[in-house]
């Protein structure tokens, strides 16, 4: 699923974002990704959805090797991945319906079956009364589910979620990783970025990753596992 060796990051300005990260995540895993803000989770996912690249060392993400003369692959990769933002990145004057649909554009599905799955995520993230609502007058907490509905409605088999819990209050953001959590299979994986250690539960995950200033200081495995 995910083979990463040695790989570091440096942003063009110098920073050094990642510092010699190792880690594999196999096919059906749980895991969570914790560290304060700065400490290189979200470059993390990016160099995951191939919006970055290592600056050296080998990365290997669902069989595709990420590298920038590998943008061809890169480009299929990604419709293999459903990414839930920290920004939710809706489109306003949208209903929560067409915004799944949208995410689900660039499949080589007819538009039947795209209107179907989008309105199957949405009834599974708890959203089936508000299909036809416009994104703008939904609350911040079910702007999140249709952010994640369009994440899950192309069936992907890794699912990245960048600090999905940050602004929510404690019952929320545990309905929000029970919610994530429940699209994991046998056949898909789930990576969730978060700083809030105290709303994980050990029995819940495969893997917890702990990362400090760009690197990865601790691995730890979960009751799941």
């Amino acid at each position: 699923m995910i083979e990463s060796k040695d790989v570091c990051l440096r942003y063009t300005d110098g920073t050094m974002a990642l510092k010699d990260i190792n880690l594999s995540v196999d096919a059906g895993e749980m895991v969570y990704i914790t560290g304060v803000s700065g400490s290189g989770k979200t470059s993390l996912l990016k160099l995951f959805m191939g919006v970055e690249f290592p600056t050296t060392g080998s990365l290997n993400v669902l069989g595709h090797n990420m590298t920038k003369g590998n943008s061809s692959n890169i480009r299929k990769l990604r419709t293999r991945i459903g990414p839930v933002f920290q920004e939710f990145r809706l489109i306003k004057g949208r209903t929560a319906l067409d915004n799944v649909m949208l995410g689900m554009r660039f499949l080589d599905l007819s538009p039947s079956l795209i209107r179907e799955a989008a309105n199957d995520a949405l009834v599974k993230v708890g959203l089936k009364h508000k299909l036809l609502s416009p994104v703008e007058n939904l609350s911040w907490g079910e702007g999140q589910r249709v952010a994640i509905a369009r994440a899950v409605a192309r069936k992907p088999s890794l699912i990245l979620a960048d600090e999905p819990t940050g602004n929510l209050d404690k019952d929320n953001a545990l309905n929000i990783l029970e919610l994530l959590a429940s699209f994991k299979d046998d056949n898909t994986s789930v990576i969730i970025t978060t700083h809030a250690t105290h709303l994980i539960e050990y029995e819940d995950y495969d893997k917890l990753i702990q990362m400090n200033g760009g690197n990865i200081y601790s691995e730890s495995l979960g009751e799941a596992k």
